[in-house]
């Protein structure tokens, strides 16, 4: 279990631009920050630095009594921009092969099922959702193989309303039971929550 993220001077370098530096930032279990800033800002950048995906030109990144190697395996999720997902699988085979893969089994499979209603899904080409279906499917990762931090890039960009209130409660209970939560947005987060601004 991670007991807390801690960004210190943190600076990230991409393409030979500096996109940020100085950047800190501390979460305890149970809490949430929301990254804004101007497109292009850094805000992609920093979360794949959490995650290991993207070196850092300097600072730290420390997962409380974890150490980072352990931590980036087997105690996030990671869901990007793009959802990540091969078209002509089902949605069922796309949500096992993901469940499987990051140490879900059938039963928390069958609860993010259930939680984001994707049983009417299951047969279907993801190709042949919508976007905002397909987010769902991607979103579902999160509760098929439960993980204590989430790291989220514009979660909710594709979802209407009901769902985007329907996944701020998914948000909200895993806050309330120790997880952690840093989503890149440019809409409003639907939990209390910390605001970074990158580049500001």
């Amino acid at each position: 279990m991670i007991s807390h993220l801690q960004l210190e001077n943190l600076a990230v370098r991409r393409g030979g631009r500096l996109l940020f530096e100085g950047l800190n930032l501390t979460l305890a279990a149970g809490e949430a920050a929301a990254l804004t800033g101007r497109n292009g800002a850094g805000k992609t950048s920093l979360l794949r630095a959490i995650s290991g995906l993207v070196q850092t030109e300097a600072g730290t990144v420390r997962f409380g009594a974890l150490d980072p190697v352990t931590a980036r395996a087997e105690a996030l999720h990671l869901i990007g921009h793009l959802d990540g997902l091969k078209p002509t699988r089902t949605a069922h085979e796309e949500l096992t092969f993901w469940s499987r893969w990051t140490g879900g089994d059938d039963n928390s499979t069958a609860n993010a099922i259930n939680s984001l209603e994707l049983s009417t899904l299951l047969d279907l080409e993801v190709r042949r959702l919508s976007a905002g279906q397909r987010r769902r499917l991607a979103l579902a990762r999160l509760i098929a193989a439960p993980r204590p931090l989430w790291l989220l890039d514009e979660p909710l960009s594709p979802l209407d309303a009901g769902w985007r209130e329907r996944f701020g409660r998914v948000m909200a209970d895993h806050l309330e039971t120790g997880g952690l939560i840093v989503a890149a947005v440019h809409d409003p987060l639907p939990v209390a929550h910390k605001t970074l601004e990158i580049g500001a």
